[in-house]
């Protein structure tokens, strides 16, 4: 309202929390908190500035403290049950405990002071709150010692960070006070929502837009991800925008929806093709004789180190590494696998291989819809009560909901983190050659003549050499080739950090030793980069004290030709086009106008079409030499 306010000091009651502060500060630090910070910096230092808790409100409607004092304060009884209340006070049958009924009850003086009656204040909220362990099972009246020692601590909490002044502190100054205990093992803090413009929401304001229509609009498990993929589960802050929940649905949603689809549209093209029905085969991804496609065994290995990695995080409570990671995989399914195996999974290697490859799309599909289910419950019930359809009856998938499920559990004997390294650099090195493509403006419907990748790593070499076809597809180039001469292409530069390595060395960070870090080349940065150290005057400098910037030496290449990359992936392109590479780039054009023409006649992948072709010969004598020599590519 924005009325002002008259602050008028008035008789309160307070819990002696000073007298409890050491054992609230030991208290805290007995459960896991995520993140760390808010219990061991904001949390911490709120305890101990703790003052005593002013716990009573002057007001009628709230839950009466129970304490009957005498007119003059002087005698004053606290108490503990209703069987106290009755013996103490002669009345019988108490069962409503409200306001208006215990006012009514009054207690004999044990010291000639008349009767005692109940004070008029009532229990701060935060109180009941903080008392919420206890009071919902009735303890310790309707609930045994051992019985309640098997619930409590709760295993888990979750709260934002603004209930460290609130539901936090109250929870531990009431367990400390009656049990010296913590009240919670595990606790997750989010941060706050905020309006776009970083200011607290306002009802009168109604600076942010209706939840209520974004829901309908976009879909509650949009907004749940869009929260759990955002600085609020590190306990900061986010300014709530709804463009960002549009994210989610065009950027993650629909590609995995879009994967989905295509896994049951060729499922479904296999079955139309081979007359028989398609059934999952959990068994499939165990059988690694059979299984000799590289990007299968890749897409196999991530899946199972996924369900390790989340596994492992959740149980440490840790959800700010976990969305990500589960986002990531999604990217990868349908950026990579999926992309570089349209061939395969429509069936264009004969139906045997497709049926096993197919076969792995669905359990990882399935494998990571189950994982992404406790966040985004709706959109993996809606993909999961079709999938089931193809799961055996006897198959552990097979449950009436995705949230019957357990969480999948990984198998060690099929994660190779080394394929998984060879995959990313694979496609480290093509999606850099993509950013030097688009930076020179060439079509990638047009072949170049190579692709050169500069690593004196024989290990890489070697690791990239079953996936240069895809390398080669993916950036429509006719050769990769490899050279081992990194100093032409790059050279380093170091800085040192000065104030760190004073801070450090004092004295001993004298002109000897500032003179030779500047005297480290680039062996010695490529040895720092290799080793993450270097050891200078027997100091053992690391990232902490020396940062290296990779530079590129574009004098060492010529026009035609494009270098790029960072870190561990440098490439250059060579962009010349020969007679047979400008053919080849011409069929890719006649391709992509026969598709948009399909699709406009509205036929399915599997119609067969007869192509007609109208030419002059003398104006386009190059259409019947493209339809010539790539008749069957086309």
């Amino acid at each position: 309202s924005e009325k002002p306010l008259i602050y008028k000091a008035v008789n309160t009651w307070f819990i002696n929390v000073k007298s409890i502060k050491e054992d609230l500060l030991k208290n805290n630090m007995k459960a896991y908190w995520v993140p760390t910070f808010a219990q061991e910096k904001r949390f911490h230092n709120w305890l101990e500035n703790a003052e005593d808790w002013c716990f009573s409100r002057n007001r009628f409607w709230g839950n009466p403290i129970p304490i009957w004092v005498s007119e003059d304060l002087e005698e004053q009884v606290c108490i503990g049950s209703i069987a106290e209340l009755e013996e103490l006070s002669g009345v019988k049958g108490i069962s409503d405990l409200h306001k208006d009924v215990v006012d009514e009850i009054t207690i004999p003086s044990k010291q000639g002071k008349g009767v005692l009656r109940r004070i008029d204040e009532v229990f701060d909220c935060w109180f009941e709150s903080g008392s919420m362990p206890y009071a919902q099972c009735h303890y310790p009246f309707s609930t045994s010692e051992e019985e309640f020692d098997k619930r409590y601590p709760a295993d888990f909490i979750g709260e934002g960070l603004d209930q460290t002044r609130g539901w936090f502190y109250t929870l531990n100054v009431i367990a400390t006070a009656i049990r010296n205990q913590n009240p919670y093992k595990n606790l997750i803090v989010n941060g706050l929502v905020l309006a776009s413009d970083g200011k607290k929401m306002s009802k009168r304001l109604k600076n942010y837009p209706d939840p209520m229509e974004v829901i309908n609009e976009k879909g509650a498990d949009a907004i749940r991800l869009y929260l759990m993929n955002s600085p609020l589960v590190r306990a900061e802050t986010l300014c709530f925008k709804k463009e960002g929940v549009h994210g989610v649905v065009r950027d993650i949603f629909l590609p995995w929806y879009n994967v989905y689809r295509f896994l049951i549209q060729n499922a479904q093209r296999w079955e139309a093709h081979t007359g028989k029905t398609f059934q999952f085969d959990e068994t499939i991804l165990h059988n690694k004789a059979n299984i000799t496609n590289i990007m299968d065994r890749w897409i196999i290995a991530s899946n199972q180190h996924l369900i390790k990695f989340v596994r492992e995080e959740m149980e440490a409570y840790r959800l700010y590494t976990v969305v990500p990671k589960l986002l990531s995989f999604l990217e990868s399914l349908t950026n990579w696998y999926v992309r570089l195996n349209r061939g395969r999974l429509k069936g264009d290697f004969g139906h045997d291989d497709q049926n096993l490859a197919l076969n792995l799309l669905f359990n990882v599909l399935l494998d990571v819809t189950i994982l992404m289910s406790p966040f985004v419950p709706f959109v993996t019930e809606m993909i999961f009560q079709n999938l089931v359809r193809a799961v055996p009856k006897d198959s552990k998938y097979n449950e009436q909901s995705i949230h019957f499920l357990r969480i999948p559990k990984f198998d060690p004997s099929l994660i190779d983190e080394k394929i998984e390294r060879d995959v990313k650099l694979m496609t480290s090195i093509i999606e850099e050659a993509r950013i030097l493509r688009e930076k020179r403006k060439v079509s990638f419907k047009q072949p170049i003549s190579s692709l050169t990748v500069i690593t004196d790593s024989e290990d890489y070499q070697e690791s990239l050499k079953p996936l240069l076809v895809y390398i080669k597809d993916e950036i429509n180039v006719k050769d990769v080739l490899f050279d081992k001469e990194v100093d032409k292409f790059v050279s380093y530069q170091i800085t040192a950090n000065h104030r760190e390595l004073g801070q450090q060395l004092k004295k001993a960070y004298n002109n000897d030793f500032r003179k030779k870090i500047q005297g480290l080349n680039d062996a010695d940065a490529r040895q720092f980069l290799k080793d993450g150290k270097l050891i200078v005057n027997d100091f053992e400098l690391t990232d902490k004290f020396l940062s290296i910037k990779l530079l590129l030496n574009k004098e060492a290449v010529e026009e035609h030709q494009e270098l790029g990359g960072e870190g561990d992936v440098k490439v250059m392109l060579d962009l010349t086009q020969d007679d047979e590479l400008k053919l080849m780039g011409a069929s890719r054009e006649v391709i992509n106008k026969i598709q948009r023409l399909r699709k406009k006649a509205g036929l399915q992948p599997d119609d067969d079409i007869v192509i007609f072709l109208g030419f002059n010969k003398e104006k386009s004598p190059a259409v019947k030499e493209i339809f010539d020599n790539h008749k069957e590519t086309i």
